[in-house]
């Protein structure tokens, strides 16, 4: 069973490397590794070009992205990371363990990158929430098998919440697994903007989404944060 490694990517050549070189080993065993790029002017593409199996241009949004890059994967399962984690050794073995064993969808505990002891805490209930709800965030590391995300109809084209939306469409069909990991995933965003900031403004979009509030809107307002 081949996995397909989609990775979206707008202007991170300073993190893209380190998470390449995480995925080696899997490019090495069979598997494959893409990245579609939103349009970057850091080098990016030209920097990845060398340690992905392919790179290719998509619109800018990371739901157009990983679609495309789904749209031009060869394997029957597509694991979707960000470009500003990293994977540890026994992370991908527990995916291809998943896979094997017949999972059709899941996601990974997370770590965060920082040492601020609050992101302790903000992991921890990152991964209860999730583990109680079904409900796997970008950062998580959500993998699914090719047959199940064409059958929800993949990302839905909306410029953010795409993967909350994606992961109700799949929870709708089947329980996720919820491996261990853990995935680590850049703290940068608590860091830059403030911890408990950051975490009271992914907890209004959230609410607004649920609420019906338009995704574009809130992708506006998320930008300007």
């Amino acid at each position: 069973m081949q996995v397909s490694i989609v990775i979206p990517t707008l202007n991170e050549r300073t993190h893209i490397g380190s998470l390449l070189s995480d995925l080696a080993p899997m490019r090495e065993t069979g598997h494959e590794v893409i990245l579609s790029d939103g349009g970057s002017t850091d080098g990016t593409p030209e920097l990845a070009e060398p340690q992905a199996d392919r790179v290719i241009l998509a619109p800018r949004g990371r739901a157009s992205q990983m679609n495309a890059g789904a749209q031009s994967a060869r394997g029957q399962v597509l694991w979707f990371l960000h470009a500003d984690c990293r994977v540890k050794p026994q992370t991908q073995t527990q995916l291809l363990d998943a896979c094997v064993a017949g999972c059709v969808w899941g996601r990974f505990d997370v770590r965060l990158s920082g040492r601020h002891p609050q992101l302790r805490v903000v992991e921890r209930m990152m991964n209860l929430r999730s583990r109680l709800t079904g409900i796997a965030t970008g950062d998580q590391g959500l993998f699914v098998t090719r047959a199940m995300f064409e059958a929800v109809g993949g990302y839905p084209p909306i410029p953010l919440m795409e993967d909350i939306a994606l992961s109700k469409a799949l929870t709708g069909q089947t329980r996720p697994a919820c491996l261990r990991g853990p995935i680590i995933t850049s703290s940068r965003r608590w860091e830059e903007h403030g911890i408990l900031r950051t975490i009271l403004l992914m907890w209004r979009l959230r609410l607004a989404y649920a609420l019906g509030a338009d995704p574009g809107r809130l992708a506006d307002f998320y930008g300007r944060r």
